[in-house]
């Protein structure tokens, strides 16, 4: 066999005999960038004119097939040839031309195995098409090619949920033509070669004719719609696959024309921040030092948070130390525990034997002193100061030395509890979101001492869990809570003001909430809250400002919790929220007691002051250091809180409006409330210079 050929650094041509081996090699994923499309461009020219070959197989080094676009593209302008230019030339190839697929081939991976002749996949290969995990669709050829593979009911499942697809279930679709097993470049050889001896089909898939199915696209339509009515994409990645039953050129024409819309709407912009946010927050020094070990894990509290935490730990592998107070604490605990794994289980993210080996790992005890050998402690009991303060002295005498001692405090001052050990370096702040096993967001709490390879762990434990871990300091509510606590009275001011509860809701639900945050405060428990007002008032931490909690607090007086006790703002006898009435009559006595008249206002009006209150404290938190980069802020809101990932979270939707307009809204605000709407400093220099909460993050 002749020695490979370099056609440039990433694209290598070898030959056997009758068959012509194109190599991409271009680290790590194999990404589409302009070299790969170069190369495979000058390839499949070159041996197509030369006539040297009888069949092209194309394969990658490395661990995967081709993963998707270069990233590093994005937003810069295109680089001749494109994706697709390329593509219709490997379909137009004389010479048949297979793809083998190993690892991922995902976007333009998969669609460059769409446009060769035939797609043999290795076993444990996936195939996926997530653009519209970025507010695109498929722009070269796959909203084309697949239906004409695997028809359109399947096309649409697999382009709009953006899931990879195992090969076997991408075998019995249609998308590819076998799965085999063994190493790239042997199973391209056999591959070929059976095509040469006709025991491997080849055809063109722009010859294929792809079977009508209006139902599948009206039936889809109207189901994305309805779930998710503030998306565009899906509407146009609908569009798209129906055109697939028109000839490839102008069924292209169409797809290129989606892709366009999508590329010029502002979700798009805000979908590829959440993208590359979710990847730069872990990407500083305090997550990259030293770490300290995680083999084992003691988790405080078997409660809501403390089951959902070691249900967490367990999922990844962790053997976790289930402490607990009462036995009767503990079992309720580990059944919690055992249901939270089998919901696991009947929902398909891990099996019975996975479940098992799982509860296997987890050893519960009612004594304090079984956490003596492990390695990093999560206490997740009450959240009260005098109690965390009590455990925490306890485990400086208990724990080894080394072991991390955390907290899942919501809103405390982790230097104060961490004044109850003589190892401070070894305290921080892990608060974890409810469910915890479900809730991807874990903020990382960076005491005053807390040891740099402490914080490190942190941030370690949160890849582990599959979490997106955020680097915060130390202030009432750290980075969510602290500016949840600041917007969440103006929306108890909107409705003293003359909303009411639901129509706050519906604006915000309207503007791409899940939920609307009395919906949210029922869904959390609305005594929560309630506990943390008073604390704040006995501490101390609100003077002189008008009260935003009256209503809320005559709701809890009343025993009103929300879902756990079937009401609050809403009722939930029959399931669904239904307005609470009585919650209009305790807001008449509060608009009386404040001497408040009632006025109209519009869901424009509630969401602009909503999220100008929002952007407002998540200024002052980036400003003051609580937050590293405004994209933290962002990455907390998305994971968290319930943010619409479309709009890129509140400073990068902060951006679209623009420095000096919020501004402006915050001083016509403060005409009626003077307290509350302050303008922050660094808003109000963003607005004299022009500069955004984007180019905050490239300087930090």
């Amino acid at each position: 066999m002749a020695e490979s050929t370099q056609v440039n650094d990433v694209i290598s041509v070898g030959h056997d005999g009758d068959i012509a081996l194109i190599c991409i090699d271009n680290p790590p994923v194999n990404a589409t960038g302009q070299a790969v499309r170069q190369g495979l461009e000058e390839a499949i020219s070159s041996l197509n004119e030369d006539g040297s070959a009888k069949v092209i197989a194309i394969y990658c080094a490395g661990r995967t097939f081709v993963a998707g676009a270069d990233i590093r593209e994005f937003g810069k302008p295109p680089q001749p040839p494109s994706l697709s230019d390329v593509l219709d030339q490997i379909e137009r190839s004389e010479i048949p031309v297979i793809s083998i697929i190993h690892g991922t081939a995902l976007g333009g991976g998969f669609e460059l195995a769409l446009s060769t002749h035939a797609r043999v996949a290795i076993k444990g290969a996936r195939i996926g098409l997530p653009e519209i995990l970025l507010g695109l669709l498929p722009g070269a050829g796959g909203t084309q090619r697949l239906p004409r593979l695997a028809g359109i009911p399947w096309s649409l499942d697999v382009i709009l949920s953006g899931r990879q697809v195992k090969a076997e279930e991408a075998l019995e679709k249609g998308a590819v033509d076998r799965v085999t097993e063994g190493e790239p470049r042997a199973v391209a050889l056999a591959a070929a070669q059976d095509v040469l001896d006709g025991k491997l089909a080849t055809r063109r898939t722009a010859e294929l004719k792809t079977e009508a199915n209006q139902k599948a696209l009206d039936d889809t339509l109207a189901m994305v719609t309805k779930k998710n009515p503030h998306l565009f994409s899906p509407g146009k990645c609908v569009e798209a696959i129906a055109a697939s039953t028109l000839p490839l050129d102008e069924g292209m024409k169409v797809e290129r024309a989606c892709f366009i819309a999508c590329m010029e709407t502002p979700q798009r912009s805000g979908l590829i921040h959440a993208f590359f946010g979710e990847r730069a927050v872990s990407n500083i020094p305090e997550a990259k030092g030293d770490t300290r070990p995680l083999a084992k894990v003691g988790v405080i509290g078997g409660g809501t948070m403390g089951s959902g935490i070691t249900t967490s730990c367990l999922m990844a592998g962790i053997p976790v130390r289930l402490i607990e107070v009462a036995q009767d604490g503990l079992d309720r605990g580990v059944a919690t525990i055992t249901k939270n794994l089998d919901g696991a289980v009947s929902r398909g993210k891990m099996s019975s034997d996975k479940r098992d080996a799982a509860l296997a790992m987890l050893e519960p005890s009612i004594a304090m002193e079984d956490l003596a050998d492990v390695d990093l402690v999560i206490e997740a009991v009450f959240e009260k100061m005098e109690i965390k303060k009590e455990i925490f002295g306890k485990l400086d005498t208990i724990c080894k030395e080394g072991a991390i001692l955390a907290s899942n405090t919501s809103y405390l001052d982790i230097n104060k509890i961490a004044d109850m050990t003589n190892r401070p370096q070894d305290v921080l702040g892990l608060h974890f979101f409810s469910p915890a096993h479900v809730m991807r967001l874990l903020e990382i709490v960076q005491g005053a001492k807390t040891a740099p390879d402490a914080l490190a762990t942190g941030f370690q434990l949160a890849k582990k869990l599959g979490k997106v871990g955020v680097l915060a300091q130390v202030c009432d509510g750290f980075i969510g809570n602290r500016i949840l606590g600041h917007y969440g009275k103006v929306a108890a001011y909107i409705v003293q003001d003359g909303a009411s509860p639901q129509q706050v809701d519906d604006a915000l639900e309207a503007f791409g909430f899940a939920m609307g945050p009395h919906k949210v405060g029922d869904l959390a428990g609305l005594d929560i809250g309630y506990m943390t007002r008073q604390r704040k008032k006995e501490e101390g931490l609100d003077p002189d400002e008008r009260y935003g909690g009256t209503l809320a607090d005559k709701i809890c007086e009343k025993g009103w919790y929300g879902r756990k006790t079937g009401k609050g703002y809403y009722l939930y006898e029959t399931g669904a929220p239904i307005p609470n009435p009585e919650v209009e009559t305790l807001l008449a006595e509060t608009r009386a007691e404040l001497g408040i008249e009632p006025k109209a206002m519009s869901d424009q009006d509630i969401v602009d002051r909503y999220m100008t209150a929002m952007i407002s404290e998540a200024a002052r938190v980036v400003e003051d250091g609580t937050a590293k980069r405004p994209v933290d802020v962002d990455m907390v809101f998305l994971f968290g809180y319930g943010f619409p990932r479309f709009r890129g979270g509140p400073l990068h939707y902060a951006d679209t409006i623009g420095a000096a307009e919020l501004v402006a809204r915050i001083e016509t605000y403060a005409k009626e409330d003077p307290h509350y709407w302050q303008v922050p400093e660094l808003l109000r220099k963003m607005a004299a210079d022009g500069r955004t909460f984007a180019d905050l993050n490239k300087e930090s």
